[in-house]
């Protein structure tokens, strides 16, 4: 763990104390993220961790960031990536700024990186905030494509302050309430659990990857995942005369629900359990009283063409809206080393393949 000039935490003690306050500051604040959580570095156990804490003139915290760090395999170099990083007020302040890209050099310097990069959650159409961080030094692509990235920069959200359970049900799309109401009607349930249903959510998750070609997560990931996350993170299932149906691994920080993780038999469609499923996760959201539920990546959600455009069309039914942050922002401390590894390298993975090897 980092402090303000980038210098190592001397005692344990130190180091859980600033550890508390971390967390502490990452989950209250709007723009914090489950995946800058100091649990999230337990999930990502094949990676390295360190984290920057800079503290304002009345010793209060005002931006920190988790950095998950890899090893190249065949380089004396690593990766290191902030993902949904940094968190603060490090726009608003140049002299915060300044001192954040200083610390993340250092990083860089210590752990040979060819690449550091992040992901914050800045809108795409933030001119002033991405031109800050290109005079900082950061490099930066405007508009690529969902599937260059390591995240999906377009998302879905249901806004969620100041309103009733009713209301929010009564937002939604006509055909959305029927088939909620149905899945009731049919005796579907849809409760919540921890890693004592994981093997019926995996079966659902290979037939789901195996029906939509796409690569899923070992059973062993998903139980690190509730483990770290506890109470932040719930398995939800939803079944039909005993057969599960659909499940979603949801999780809950900062005054936000995401739906990560999603799959579903092709059994008793007719039951409609993919919409009970996210009505009950919606209302978790409620009752805890977050302000957003955010249903995460619509990867293609402007063309209707596309064999992914269904996941968009589903969660529009909810009546939320699009959100596109930005994307990557991109440090390269030694472009030729840079150049070096990615030419070199050819198992290199692109951008968007990290997330399958554990960027989360």
């Amino acid at each position: 763990m980092y402090s303000t000039v980038g210098e190592p935490v001397g005692t344990a003690a130190g180091e859980e104390e600033e550890t508390t306050c971390y967390e502490s500051f990452i989950a209250h604040h709007p723009q914090g993220s489950f995946m800058q959580s100091s649990r999230w570095a337990q999930v990502k156990s094949q990676w390295g961790c360190e984290r920057i804490l800079l503290w304002d003139e009345t010793g209060a915290v005002c931006t920190a960031m988790q950095v998950l760090i890899r090893k190249i395999p065949l380089f004396p170099f690593s990766f290191l990536y902030a993902p949904r990083g940094p968190v603060g007020n490090y726009l608003e302040d140049e002299e915060v700024l300044g001192r954040l890209t200083g610390s993340i050099r250092e990083l860089c310097r210590r752990h040979r990186a060819f690449l550091f990069k992040m992901d914050p959650m800045i809108p795409e159409d933030d001119a002033p905030s991405i031109e800050k961080l290109r005079r900082a030094g950061f490099s930066f692509t405007a508009h690529r494509r969902n599937e260059q990235l390591i995240q999906c920069r377009s998302q879905y959200v249901l806004p969620l302050s100041g309103r009733t359970e009713e209301e929010v049900f009564a937002s939604f799309h006509p055909k959305w309430r029927y088939n909620i109401r149905l899945a009731m009607r049919k005796g579907v349930t849809c409760r919540p659990y921890g890693c004592e249903r994981l093997d019926d959510f995996c079966r659902l998750m290979e037939e789901t990857g195996a029906r939509d070609h796409f690569q899923t997560r070992s059973r062993t990931y998903f139980q690190r995942m509730l483990t770290a996350l506890g109470e932040h993170a719930r398995l939800y299932l939803c079944e039909y005369q005993g057969i599960p149906l659909a499940g979603a691994i949801a999780v809950q920080y900062a005054g936000r629900t995401c739906y990560v993780y999603g799959a579903s038999t092709s059994l008793h469609r007719e039951c409609m359990p993919n919409y009970l499923l996210q009505w009950e996760m919606i209302r978790w959201a409620l009752e805890s009283g977050d302000r957003l539920y955010d249903f995460q990546g619509i990867p293609y959600y402007f063309d209707e063409t596309h064999p992914n455009y269904g996941v968009y069309r589903f969660k529009r039914g909810f009546h939320g809206e699009i959100v596109n942050y930005a994307g990557e922002f991109d440090y390269i401390p030694y472009p030729a080393v840079f150049g070096g590894v990615t030419r070199g390298w050819r198992r290199l993975p692109p951008p968007g393949a990290l997330k399958k090897s554990g960027a989360g």
